[in-house]
């Protein structure tokens, strides 16, 4: 018999989990203590927008395999194993994992818990986590120790959540028995038996997998950018060096691309609870290095900044600048430490006129940052504008037509954040075309 799986946390990690685990077969009930949401969810209506997921999510409401509530004595009857996919935020004014949310789940529903199951962990957590919890866990159930902990970091990438549940790269279970390694096995069987690579390992380690990820590829997109401000001292173009760069198998191009730097929820929040736990343990020289990663990262915005600024002639008073992108990547409306947001709340703060349009993220990006102006549409964003910013890579933006935009703005005036774009199209339709780390 199949087991019952509940999905503890109803964000972008718990909806996805759990409308695709349904998608695989099985029955998931999913939880949140927030009604609005479980009563939109279970409508059909994502809370967020996520390319594909929508219809994994309606198939799956329509065919019985899966449904939302608020009850954590429902899914402690209901499952077999439940997925703890709550969020971890940065603590305000420190670098610290804010592990509330995680608490406060495993207390409602280990007290609950009085039949054999097992609780598996998939937020990002600092390493020790798992272990205190597996403790709290023990204490709390009424069925004791036949209630055991894994932890099954995920990793996926916002705009590719879907295939990144149903084909992941690699599977990370975190155990302390036979009996919790063969249930994740049965759990993933069909993932497994495609020949995605099964990793076993105790818990600290499996923490440290999705740290220790995040902490790479932030370190990799910081590095072409420190090239990129080394280029543009020395009059190169760091998207020629990037793509040499790139043909080394040893380096390869992903997370290769210079430009404004990386913002969301994971990397800027992962790194530094990184380095605020490898602090508590005694070892914060290992990763005194995450402090310039981070500082290269900010960097970025200012001097995205500073070549506006120039191009306006060293003053933002009075003048219009149209920002092309609000969410921090293409396909995706989430705003959390978005650079392109940072960025047009900084230049507005210097006097300027900014009006704001990105394909998904209007909606979050207006609540957050109501004192900006939103546009409709690119060429509303970028009407009478004396510079117009690109700072999120969507496919529409890449696509722009140079002189239907010219067609609007008040000066030519381009600054490519994320090196988008062709220089010379846009040059030879009269644009002065600047760009991060470029001549």
């Amino acid at each position: 018999m199949a087991h019952r799986l509940t999905v503890i946390g109803t964000g972008y990690l718990g909806a996805t989990h759990a409308a695709c685990m349904a998608d695989l077969g099985f029955e998931v009930l999913g939880l949140d203590v927030d009604e609005q949401k479980v009563d939109r969810l279970s409508a059909g209506d994502l809370p967020f927008f996520e390319p594909g997921l929508e219809p994994v999510l309606r198939r799956n409401l329509a065919n019985g395999r899966l449904r939302f509530t608020t009850s954590y004595k429902e899914i402690a009857d209901f499952g077999d194993v439940h997925f703890l996919c709550v969020g971890t935020p940065q603590k305000a004014d420190e670098y610290a994992a804010d592990l509330t949310y995680v608490d406060a789940a495993l207390s409602q529903l280990a007290p609950l818990l009085d039949r054999a199951c097992l609780v598996v962990g998939k937020s990002t957590v600092p390493v020790g986590t798992a272990a205190r919890l597996a403790k709290l866990l023990a204490a709390l159930a009424p069925v004791g120790a036949d209630a055991e902990l894994a932890w099954n970091p995920e990793f996926l990438r916002e705009g590719f959540a879907v295939q990144d549940t149903l084909n992941p790269d690699r599977i990370v279970a975190g155990v302390r028995s036979d009996r919790s390694e063969k249930i994740m096995r049965e759990v993933y069987a069909s993932m497994i038996a495609r020949g995605t690579p099964f990793i076993v390992s105790d818990y600290p380690t499996a923490e440290l997998v999705k740290v220790a990820a995040n902490a790479f590829l932030a370190t990799k997109i910081s590095f072409i950018n420190a090239m990129a401000e080394v280029c543009e001292a020395a009059h190169a173009d760091v998207t020629t060096l990037s793509e040499a760069l790139s043909h080394d198998d040893r380096i390869g191009g992903k997370f290769l691309g210079p430009g404004l730097g990386f913002g969301g929820g994971c990397l800027p929040k992962d790194i530094r609870a990184f380095m605020a736990r490898a602090g508590e343990l005694g070892v914060d020289q290992a990763l005194s290095f995450l402090r310039e990663v981070d500082a290269i990262n900010m960097r970025r915005r200012s001097r995205m900044v500073d070549l506006a600024r120039e191009l306006l002639g060293g003053s933002f008073i009075g003048r219009t600048v149209g920002v092309l992108g609000a969410a921090f990547k293409p396909n995706s409306d989430d705003i959390r430490d978005s650079p392109a947001l940072d960025v047009a709340v900084t230049i507005r703060s210097q006097d300027a006129k900014v009006t704001v349009y990105d394909p998904q993220a209007l909606g979050n990006a207006r609540r957050a940052q109501p004192a900006l102006s939103y546009g409709e549409s690119a060429l509303d964003a970028a009407r009478g504008a004396h510079v117009v910013l690109l700072l999120t890579e969507w496919a529409e933006f890449r696509d722009m037509d140079p002189e239907a935009l010219g067609e609007v703005v008040a000066e030519r005036n381009i600054v490519d954040g994320r090196n988008a774009l062709d220089p010379e199209r846009w040059r030879d339709a009269g644009w002065n075309y600047r760009a991060l780390g470029r001549p």
